[in-house]
């Protein structure tokens, strides 16, 4: 549960005290981290006890009520240490928690939404199979209706936090004669339902210690009033201000990645010597570090930005979007740099920058990938001068 003592800050000590966090107790955990291969029990309590959990939520159920802004501001901070340690409460914070504060029944969020601010309730958003990835409309997973229950059949993958989730969003087809987004619903399973089971992968390419996790649902029977929202056919556009929420939490932490990856460079730099002079010093590398500082600031603030549009009660989704795909190639592309700064020590040893390097690179896939957006803004490009054209 959240400290009593961080219900009384206001944002700037509240900010304050997650940077004081990172700095003393991520940032250092991370070591402790990849040894257990999961992120440690006593860090998980500690992301609760500082409401991690509670910084999208309103003070009415339970949360901390930051602005969109303040969340961001808050997630350069935290992910400056490793972004698993983000993983493990971002489907809670984001996706999960969004879509029942804006669609579900008031017993759905009674029930729910205080245990998650409090971080004893994690949440899986449990959208993605092998046919339904960018092709969100395609879900294959079946919900039929008996009686007063749900029978649901399928499989998800890729699936963050699905093997320890408290609570699945599922999204399944309930009506199967009606094609893409139309015919899907989102339905509540809690994890422990007879029927669902979960596989975690055998080798992940990144975010080791936080694995994304294999969904199965073998005639899991749950009743119709964990149907969220009142009626079906819905599930895909209730998820939309959730999945923008995320995109947007996505973009800020790939800023938070970039921010600790140029800066464990430069640091590297500055105290490394060859021919006689710190590495720092050599053209070459002023130049690396002088882009990416360009580069990162102007992420920092687009997706700022986006977050003050999204407050004002605009989703700015083709800005998020942009923001999203920008922000994750730049964490990309100074993650790349900053190997290649460091040499043979960014590819032998336990230096955290190529574990970073490793990391940043799924977030050009999650939430979209980057060419996904490249598609969607470039159609939204061709929409608006094709209107224009028609005045």
């Amino acid at each position: 549960m959240i400290s009593p003592d961080i219900l009384d800050l206001d944002f700037p000590a509240y900010l304050e005290r997650i940077r004081r966090f990172t700095d003393e107790e991520l940032i250092p955990g991370e070591a402790e981290m990849v040894a257990e291969g999961a992120v440690p029990d006593r860090l998980m309590t500690r992301l609760r006890e500082l409401g991690l959990f509670a910084i999208t939520l309103p003070r009415e159920w339970g949360g901390l009520g930051w602005s969109v802004e303040e969340q961001v501001r808050l997630t350069f901070e935290f992910t400056r240490a490793s972004c698993v340690y983000r993983s493990r409460f971002s489907t809670t914070i984001g996706l999960c928690s969004q879509v029942l504060l804006d669609h579900g029944t008031e017993a759905q969020r009674q029930r729910y939404l205080r245990a998650m601010a409090a971080g004893d309730c994690v949440a899986a958003f449990a959208l993605t199979e092998e046919a339904a990835g960018s092709d969100a409309g395609n879900v294959q997973t079946t919900a039929i209706r008996d009686g007063d229950d749900y029978v649901i059949s399928g499989s998800k993958r890729y699936i963050t936090n699905g093997a320890w989730a408290d609570l699945l969003i599922v999204f399944a087809r309930t009506d199967p004669e009606t094609p893409g987004h139309r015919g899907t619903s989102s339905i509540l399973v809690p994890q422990g339902t007879p029927g669902v089971s979960s596989r975690l992968p055998e080798q992940m390419n990144g975010h080791a210690e936080g694995p994304v996790a294999e969904l199965f649902f073998d005639d899991v029977r749950v009743p119709r009033a964990n149907l969220v929202g009142e009626h079906e056919g819905a599930g895909l556009r209730q998820a939309l201000r959730g999945i923008n929420h995320a995109r947007t939490h996505v973009a800020a932490t790939a800023v938070g990645q970039a921010t600790r990856l140029l800066d464990e460079a430069t640091r590297f730099a500055t105290s490394r010597e060859q021919f006689g002079q710190p590495l720092a010093d050599f053209g070459a590398v002023e130049a690396m570090l002088g882009r990416s500082y360009a580069e990162l600031e102007a992420g920092r603030a687009l997706i700022l930005d986006c977050a003050r549009q999204f407050d004002g009660g605009e989703i700015p989704a083709e800005r998020i979007a942009a923001a999203k795909l920008y922000c994750t190639e730049m964490a990309s592309e100074i993650a790349d740099r900053a190997v290649q700064i460091l040499g043979g020590a960014g590819i032998v040893g336990d230096h955290p920058v190529p574990r970073m390097w490793r990391d940043v690179r799924a977030l050009r896939i999650y939430e979209g990938a980057s060419q996904i957006h490249e598609r969607n803004l470039a159609r939204y490009l061709k929409k608006g001068v094709q209107g224009a054209s028609r005045r």
